[in-house]
């Protein structure tokens, strides 16, 4: 299940810099419990991201199409 959040993941492109969230490094770690509950770990590119809320929807989406997703937590450290 985490090879296809991460893959899920790699789809999005930080509008920023040009480059997808996981080559970024963005994405910290990315796991999947029994009951469709994902929790993705990640950080933006910088601190100040005026696009960050967009960002963790688009995280949240692409997390939400994952069979077997049903629910989706995003921890921004």
């Amino acid at each position: 299940m985490k090879e296809k959040i991460y893959d899920a993941l790699s789809n999005i492109v930080d509008p920023e810099v040009g480059f997808d969230i996981v080559s970024l490094g963005l994405i910290y770690d990315a796991v999947c419990d029994e009951n469709g509950k994902a929790k993705v770990t990640m950080t933006l590119s910088t601190r100040s991201c005026p696009l960050h809320e967009m960002i963790l929807g688009w995280v949240e989406t692409a997390v939400l199409n994952v069979d077997g997703v049903k629910e989706c937590e995003i921890d921004l450290v």
